[in-house]
């Protein structure tokens, strides 16, 4: 796992390493301190002369400055590589997300997935700030303080070696004990998350109805369990400060005590002022390295739950990819489905033994109940997802056989779900194609029946959409959609019940402008509306999961009943 991260330091590791030597060095700069505060307080107890304190004094500001100077160099060093770490990591995470299939987008959940990139970078990111300093200046403060205490105070010191063990064990008890806390947050941050998506997603749909006051009340819910666990955390971790004023204060009143005793029996041979300064001092480094450690300690570990959900994203490996030495060309858009079964988890599948040969340039009109799988058949086509059993074949080919990109990029689907861009009109169709000039813009707006809103915008083709298009009406959006899949030139388009929206007429002018502005490429159409279906060249009636039976219009509503059934429900006034 920590391979995994540290491979996204990739460019940032030159100030990675950079940040433990400049902390060394100030490190060692602090530690050097004291002992020269302690020779210039018994210079003046002495009653030496003013150069020779000048002197010292200049010393001092000397290696006070040079331990500022490491201190900023290694905050400038350490900023740099965290940072870039978490950049690095965030480009890794939205790549990898990129490669997803539909199943592993399902699996994490788009809600988990945003925290990781977020919040569980941030967590990497602050601990990874910690090791590369903290975690080195800790264990150098510690050691080189020590050695300088019993430099200075001798035998007097050993009070910081039964001191240490005892801090380092409560700290690291409080922070073993308030582990499993922070590892609740994460479900609960997702938790949270996911539903201050569903709600501003759907804003509308909550005001339409009413439910502000019962959003309100689950937010606050998941809220609450979330600041009972981080107060509970807290509250744990709140024991590491009495923990280290105690053994401050042990430490001081020691040191006092027994040098103090000293120096009156000794007359300062064994121990004097100046000493007892110093050791007060490396007491306090000491001690406020171990608090700092401790801290540490808690931030990588809850770092560590955030490093396993990244690694977890960065290491999935996606279940649709590209053969080595995939087809890049579609010889026609001919769909041949060859005992085709598909099943989206443990349950019962999806689809069942589906065989179904579409010809190039066919008109294909797909019609059926709601839960009939309609949609997961055709996403079989472009490798959204893959056949569980059986093979679909594109062009004579078995999809798996071609490179994803080029098969995706021969076969345009619009999906039920219309998704725009917070762009430009403009910007959103040239999706289609990016090299695509105005006039052909302008003509697959004129198929798509666009244009007619369109020229009516107040920028019009540079007119801004906002998020999630709101200032388009539904009809609006798929037309914009459709205009932006014949921009792709497909030899296959996919139109799943993508002109719901739109009245029966802006329908059948779409379904005219198609025949004639591509004759030879497939098209398969998905709809609830007959009218919609009606004129396609076959017409697929499908039926949990399986074909219940093909054939043209005139066909169906001589044989088949759920066909029959549909035509009745939606012309009953006629």
């Amino acid at each position: 796992m920590y391979r995994k991260l540290l491979s996204s330091v990739r460019e940032y590791k030159k100030p990675s390493l950079q940040a433990p030597f400049y902390v060394s060095l100030e490190v060692v700069m602090e530690c050097l301190i004291p002992f020269v505060v302690a020779s210039l307080v018994n210079q003046i107890r002495e009653g030496c002369p003013l150069s020779m304190l000048l002197r010292d004094g200049l010393v001092l500001v000397i290696m006070a400055f040079l331990s500022l100077l490491f201190g900023w160099l290694a905050g400038n060093a350490c900023s740099t590589a965290s940072c870039g770490l978490a950049k690095n990591l965030r480009s890794d995470m939205f790549r990898a997300v990129q490669g997803f299939s539909f199943s592993q987008i399902d699996k994490f959940s788009s809600a988990s997935l945003i925290t990781r990139i977020t919040t569980d970078v941030a967590n990497v990111q602050q601990a990874y700030m910690m090791l590369v300093r903290t975690v080195i200046r800790g264990p150098f403060m510690v050691i080189f303080s020590c050695i300088m205490a019993f430099c200075m105070g001798g035998m007097t010191a050993i009070v910081f070696v039964c001191v240490i063990p005892f801090l380092a064990f409560g700290l690291y008890s409080v922070a073993r004990w308030a582990m499993p806390t922070f590892r609740r947050l994460f479900v609960k941050y997702d938790r949270l998350n996911n539903s201050i998506q569903e709600n501003v997603r759907a804003v509308r749909l909550v005001k339409a109805f009413v439910r502000e006051d019962f959003e309100k009340e689950k937010f606050s819910r998941d809220a609450e369990a979330l600041c009972r666990d981080f107060t509970t955390a807290e509250r744990i971790l709140a024991l590491n400060n009495p923990m280290m004023q105690l053994s401050m204060y042990t430490v001081t009143l020691f040191i006092l005590y027994y040098g103090t005793y000293k120096v009156i029996t000794t007359r300062g041979l064994a121990l004097n002022v100046g000493q007892i300064s110093a050791l007060l001092t490396y007491g306090v480094q000491i001690l406020g390295s171990l608090m700092r450690m401790s801290m540490v300690f808690v931030g990588v570990a809850l770092a560590r739950e955030s490093a396993v959900r990244i690694v977890e994203v960065l290491e999935e490996e996606s279940d649709l990819t590209s053969p080595a030495d995939g087809l890049r060309e579609l010889a026609d858009g001919s769909i041949d489905f060859e005992g085709v079964s598909f099943s989206y988890g443990s349950g019962s599948p999806a689809l069942h033994n589906i065989d179904l040969h579409i010809a190039s340039g066919e008109t294909i009109g797909i019609i059926g109940g709601t839960g009939s799988s309609k949609t997961t058949l055709i996403q079989l086509i472009p490798r959204l997802y893959d056949a569980t059993e059986g093979r679909v074949r594109v062009g004579g080919q078995d999809v798996r056989d071609y490179d994803l990109e080029a098969l995706r990029s021969n076969v345009a689907v619009v999906l039920q779900k219309n998704v725009l861009f917070s762009w430009t009109v403009r910007e959103n169709l040239l999706w289609g194609d990016n090299d695509a000039e105005d006039s052909k813009i302008a003509e697959a707006c004129r198929i798509a029946c666009a244009d007619e809103f369109i020229d009516r915008l107040p920028e019009k083709y540079d007119t801004m959409l906002e998020q999630g298009a709101v200032n388009l009406s539904g009809g609006q959006k798929q037309r914009l959609c459709i205009a932006r899949a014949l921009l792709k030139r497909p030899k296959i388009l996919i139109l799943d019940d993508s002109m719901s929206a739109v009245d029966t007429h802006t329908d059948a002018k779409i379904r005219s402008a198609l025949k004639e502005y591509m004759p030879g490429t497939t098209k398969i159409i998905i709809a609830q509306r007959i009218l919609s279906v009606q004129d396609a060249d076959r017409i697929i009636v499908m039926d949990k999961g399986g074909i219940d039976a093909i054939g043209t219009h005139e066909e169906l509503l001589k044989s088949n009943g759920i066909y029959g059934e549909i035509y009745a429900s939606q012309h009953r006034e006629e």
